[in-house]
């Protein structure tokens, strides 16, 4: 209860700051175009395409601004065809996340049912958004426990779960990684660390905090399990609503490079035509050498450095 009455506390601050970014906080990299463009030429060239990934950091004020602009953006262009989908809900809390959309349950209940995370202030204003406009919100994510299943036993221990269990996953045994993604997993030593600290006031709040810990044996099938089920959440409501657009949110390296999960909605989802924001943030900004970040996705955005974090890792 504590973890939940500190967010609503601190979500008005976070939104204030948000309030005072403008475009002289980022800058935005077209690969194709091999030159700096506006938000509005995303939105624009998603005429064309399924699904847009929103790789973030997940505690970049600058980023997490952006989402909400340009989910805004993509709504006046698109309406009711826009959905959002989220990497920070998890399947089995699809339900409760419905009843809050309708205006059913109080927030109380859906932060602490739908098992928010520690940040949610920085997804609020997204979900305040769809909620409004009664824009449908896709909890993409596998539950944490069988992927913790997943890691410390294999993809073969989900096997032996319940069917409705499995209901919550996709098809099993789902593809692990492969590639430059299985050489790229193999050389992270660690898994992306939890959020530490809320940084929204200028008195630092303590988080709740999550232990970090060593990529265990089945790390990869773990993470694999993440991008198939995020991929497959998409594809499946694709499948059941046909003509609609998705904005996924994700961590960033979810989706950079078209590996993990666009890899495997080519997989469910062949003939999906993906467009891929990659996002970080640079010392060198304003003035960013683009040609290192070219390979991460269709566009690159590169936020201010000097703006504060939502959270210390």
């Amino acid at each position: 209860m504590k973890k939940i009455l500190l967010l609503l506390f601190v979500c008005p601050l976070f939104l204030s700051a948000q309030e005072k970014l403008s475009e002289n906080n980022y800058r935005i990299y077209s690969v194709k175009l091999d030159k700096e463009v506006l938000l509005n030429d995303i939105a624009e060239e998603m005429k064309i395409y399924d699904v847009l990934f929103f790789g973030e950091e997940h505690n970049d004020s600058v980023g997490h601004y952006l989402q909400l602009e340009l989910l805004k953006r993509m709504y006046k262009s698109y309406g009711d065809k826009i959905s959002l989908s989220m990497e920070m809900f998890e399947t089995d809390c699809q339900l409760v996340l419905n009843e809050y959309l309708q205006g059913q349950i109080r927030e109380k209940n859906f932060l602490k049912e739908a098992r928010a995370w520690s940040n949610y202030r920085d997804y609020k204003p997204m979900i305040e958004f769809a909620r409004e406009k009664k824009m449908d919100v896709i909890a993409a994510n596998a539950p944490a426990r069988y992927v913790n299943l997943a890691a410390r036993k294999s993809r073969n221990a989900l096997l032996e779960l319940s069917d409705f269990a499995k209901s919550f996953l996709p098809p099993l045994p789902y593809d692990t990684a492969a590639g430059g993604y299985y050489v790229k997993l193999k050389a992270v030593s660690h898994m992306p660390p939890a959020a530490l600290k809320d940084t929204t006031k200028e008195d630092t709040v303590k988080m709740p905090k999550v232990q970090t810990f060593q990529m265990p044996a089945y790390g990869i099938h773990s993470q694999s399990l993440w991008d198939a089920t995020m991929a497959y959440s998409i594809s499946q409501y694709l499948k059941k609503h046909k003509g609609k657009k998705i904005m996924q949110v994700n961590g960033k390296f979810h989706s950079d490079e078209g590996f993990a999960i666009v890899t495997q909605l080519r997989k469910y989802s062949p003939k999906t035509k993906s467009l891929i924001i990659s996002t970080a943030s640079d010392d060198s900004f304003p003035n960013i050498e683009w040609s290192t970040y070219k390979k991460f996705g269709d566009y690159i955005i590169i936020t201010d450095p000097k703006v504060q974090r939502t959270f210390k890792e």
